[in-house]
């Protein structure tokens, strides 16, 4: 069978990314792509690197023009998916890449996004914990999947499987992020322009305010065992999260730190990152002692996790990278799309990275 699908925010850096996974899927027909400014446009012309979708021209993003496809893909700003899903009702399969549908919590959206709040979809992440189970098991045959965020997805997998395992106090969670402008949009913003961000690294969102922050702590809190989610201390997860941009398109290498439960051995943390991702094709755990770097992944649907115990700071440091635009974003959504039509997971999506 091949499915027809549409993408909305085609003209930017999810949209096409979205599309150059999408174009080499064989069970896909990419047959409408939707701008807003950029619509009537030929795609070519702000994704050239998409040769052989070069036939089609930008559509207005309209529920009419989006509705009538087997899969919609939304790839638009935050807090501009909800009013389309609202009309996308009769649609078979929608995945929104922005953040409309990742919160449960309202409160949580009031603070870090404001405006209407929609429902929670199926969170995107088929490799998280989820009280003792895969997030796969809730995405197969899903209709309704928020993909994540990149820099929260980066972070909860780094940290659940420790907090599932409860080796790691989730309650003084320190995590620094390198990462790539493209994450922040297409869109023409004077920080990121390259006068700006070649030869310097600059930190943004400081002090807790960073919009990822409240979809980390959910993810962690959904890892924590059933036993202890719902006793006290189940809302204490805490962290300090420090995104820095950094002069280089694509990547996140997230370095995250946490204290050492006490009386759990060396060999007990370690078992922990291991039996998590034993069986996961595209989150891989590197051998003791070594770490990834985000050219490794880029261009990939992998996450590349290095784990280290130093027992002298009483902490686990955990570095993983990955490319925000596949597995931080677009891979992301493609490999639950596969999931949620019972395809192989793996179907269009690498694990190999581009070098140099």
């Amino acid at each position: 069978m091949t499915y027809s699908v549409a993408v909305s925010g085609a003209s930017g850096y999810a949209g096409g990314e979205i599309l150059r996974l999408l174009a080499g899927h064989p069970d896909i027909e990419i047959r409408t792509v939707t701008a807003h400014s950029n619509a009537g446009q030929p795609l070519i012309e702000h994704q050239p690197h998409l040769r052989s979708l070069s036939h089609l021209t930008l559509q207005e993003t309209t529920p009419e023009i989006l509705s009538g496809h087997d899969i919609v893909f939304l790839a638009l700003p935050h807090g501009q998916s909800g009013q389309y899903t609202d009309a996308l009702g009769d649609s078979p399969l929608v995945i929104d890449a922005g953040a409309d549908h990742r919160l449960t919590s309202q409160d949580a959206w009031d603070v870090f996004y404001g405006g209407a709040f929609h429902e929670p979809w199926t969170y995107g992440v088929p490799e998280l914990l989820v009280e003792g189970v895969k997030q796969r098991e809730h995405l197969r045959g899903a209709t309704r999947i928020a993909a994540p965020g990149c820099n929260a997805s980066t972070v909860s997998l780094s940290l659940a499987p420790g907090v599932a395992a409860g080796v790691i106090d989730p309650s003084d969670i320190v995590s620094v992020l390198a990462v790539g402008p493209s994450g922040a949009g297409k869109s023409l913003k004077a920080n990121l322009l390259a006068s700006e961000i070649l030869g310097t690294a600059n930190p943004y969102a400081v002090g807790g305010t960073h919009r990822h922050i409240p979809e980390i702590r959910q993810a962690l809190r959904q890892a924590q065992p059933l036993r202890h989610a719902q006793g006290p201390g189940a809302e204490d997860i805490r962290i300090s999260f420090t995104p820095v941009l950094v002069p280089m398109a694509r990547g996140i290498l997230a370095t995250s730190t946490a204290p050492i439960i006490p009386g759990v051995s060396d060999a007990e943390i370690r078992a922990a990152w291991q039996d998590a991702y034993r069986d996961e094709t595209f989150v891989q755990l590197l051998p003791e002692g070594h770490f990834p770097r985000t050219a490794d992944v880029l261009g990939a649907n992998t996450a590349l996790i290095g784990v280290a115990i130093d027992r002298a700071a009483g902490r686990v440091t955990v570095v993983t990278a990955v490319d925000n635009l596949v597995k931080g974003t677009a891979g992301a959504a493609i490999q639950s799309m596969n999931l949620a039509l019972g395809l192989p997971e793996d179907r269009a999506l690498s694990v190999n990275g581009v070098a140099p």
